[in-house]
């Protein structure tokens, strides 16, 4: 199952990108995300979509590895997308069906909005696909941490982001399982929409129950191990920017300033 759902998975490699300080990398992946929320139209898309494939290529990913980490959250896309399709109402109107109504404005906002959440989400996979989870655990806390002079779990919240990019392969896993176990034993998941929605508690209640026991197993191992927080830890690597985190950094302050002011440019 994990290579089919791979979103958050570390790709090993050893490119320029992979090298980078994983704080510099979860910025950039912050600042990717509002160079393309600060386009305005298919030519501010256009930029950021040229800075994404040209990252991706310089972390040396395979087309099908990108994809296949991708492919878990497109029906946030298909679902956003088909929002704007039938509500943003505007300009000649192309398709009308009782109480449908399908318009330009309509397809153009669906296009938009799909192209906009698709580069978000490819420039968040580059993140974790070059970072280890413990990399971009820290990296989120030392980021975090002069908030916690104001009382702010720094330390806390790294844990849980670590956990829960840890739990989504073994969670999709878990469900792959029960739902061969429920059709090995009888259960109708195909034969209609309606059954099959019926039919989902089958899958839900053994999934969320081992989840959950998943979870009393982890605590009672940092129980065991008498886990108390950041206080007293030490690092064998600790984080450390370089020349190559100052060059990114200008790259993608470039690319937030491109995409701003693509729509004057282009």
């Amino acid at each position: 199952m994990n290579a089919a759902f791979s979103f958050g998975s570390y790709y090993q490699g050893d490119s320029p990108i992979h090298r980078l300080d994983p704080r510099t990398k979860l910025l950039a992946g912050i600042a990717l995300i509002a160079a393309a929320l600060l386009a305005r139209d298919f030519a501010g898309l256009a930029v950021v979509a040229a800075f994404v494939a040209g990252f991706y290529a310089m972390a040396r990913i395979p087309l099908g590895s990108a994809a296949r980490s991708i492919a878990p959250l497109l029906a946030i896309v298909v679902l956003a997308s088909i929002f704007n399709l039938f509500f943003v109402q505007g300009g000649e109107v192309l398709f009308q069906w009782w109480i449908v109504r399908i318009s330009e404005a309509g397809v153009y906002s669906c296009g938009f909005i799909a192209s906009r959440l698709f580069l978000m989400m490819a420039g968040m996979s580059l993140v974790t696909m070059t970072t280890t989870t413990l990399d971009l655990t820290e990296a989120f806390e030392r980021l975090l941490a002069p908030l916690a002079r104001i009382g702010l779990p720094a330390h806390e919240l790294g844990m849980i982001l670590g956990i829960a990019l840890r739990f989504m392969p073994q969670f999709a896993d878990e469900l792959v399982a029960v739902y061969r176990a429920q059709i090995s034993r009888g259960a109708g998941f195909a034969n209609s929409p309606s059954r099959g929605m019926r039919m989902l508690s089958s899958l839900v209640v053994p999934l969320f129950s081992s989840a959950f026991r998943r979870a009393e197993t982890l605590a009672a191992a940092m129980d065991a191990r008498c886990y108390h927080g950041a206080d007293g830890r030490t690092r064998l690597h600790p984080l450390a920017f370089g020349a190559r985190d100052a060059a990114a950094a200008g790259v993608m302050a470039a690319l937030v300033a491109l995409a701003a002011c693509a729509h004057l440019i282009l």
